[in-house]
């Protein structure tokens, strides 16, 4: 008996805890986006946020996109020759990049990176005390370290996510006609004919979610951290984790309000 009550209460501080993460993460970012919303808002922060996110995170994410569409085209052809359904790989591979692998491969690859840095560099302002410094010279350092990155991760991801649709359909299109035997106009008037405006919406909200999510977690880990160098390190992985696994669940979120029948 006491051994089930043991175990029920292990349950329970853990519902407690998570639910307690929950909250404040949710007020943590309300409070962010309340400072967007009034002035004064630091510009210079957010360009420099909106730079690191879109324009240094391009070449991973580039690099991540065109390799994923040649893979999805090989292995589409590879399946699809079984059932003599080749000519439906352009169409697999336009829905799938702008709906799914676009704004998730790309988000997972932001969240490794921008992500880490984030919450590294506030978890560092926050054990050196520059956080407390700012407050001391009047600066609200959620207006000031929070939001204009939260606007950036926003902003950044689904410019990125339509360099990453671009990439992968350029990916899969050298693919099929170089191995595959593809002719170039048969594959693009395929894909083009075949590509709907909401699944390139759909993949550019999810991206601004998960851009939204990724800015956040680092900022709050970061902002939260304590413990010298060690807490920073837990920090960043935190960040990482917790933002990749909230961009695979929200995924299913979206895509379930956006094309449930």
């Amino acid at each position: 008996m006491n051994a089930v009550l043991d175990s029920l209460a292990v349950v329970g501080r853990g519902a407690i805890g998570a639910c307690r993460i929950a909250g404040s993460l949710v007020l943590f970012a309300a409070s962010g986006v309340s400072h967007l919303l009034r002035p004064p808002f630091y510009w210079r922060m957010f360009v420099r946020a909106l730079i690191e996110m879109a324009y240094f995170s391009l070449p991973v994410v580039a690099l991540t996109a065109i390799f994923t569409g040649m893979v999805l085209a090989l292995q589409t052809y590879t399946g699809f020759a079984r059932f003599n359904a080749q000519s439906a790989v352009a169409n697999v591979v336009v829905i799938s990049l702008t709906r799914e692998l676009g704004p998730v491969l790309a988000g997972l690859m932001v969240a490794g990176r921008i992500g880490a840095a984030t919450a590294a560099e506030i978890g560092t302002m926050r054990v050196t005390d520059q956080i407390d410094a700012l407050t001391t010279l009047s600066t609200n350092p959620m207006k000031y370290l929070v939001a204009p990155r939260l606007l950036a991760g926003l902003i950044a991801l689904p410019l990125l996510v339509v360099v990453a649709d671009i990439l992968g359909v350029m990916g899969g299109f050298i693919v099929a006609n170089l191995k595959l035997g593809f002719g170039v106009a048969a594959y693009l008037s395929s894909t083009f004919d075949f590509l709907r405006t909401m699944d390139v919406v759909s993949g550019l909200v999810k991206a601004a979610v998960f851009g939204f999510l990724i800015a956040l977690l680092g900022c709050y880990q970061g902002y939260r951290s304590r413990g010298g160098a060690e807490g920073v390190g837990s920090a960043t992985t935190a960040a990482v984790v917790a933002a990749s696994i909230l961009i695979l669940a929200f995924d299913y979120v979206l895509t379930e309000l956006f094309f449930a029948r």
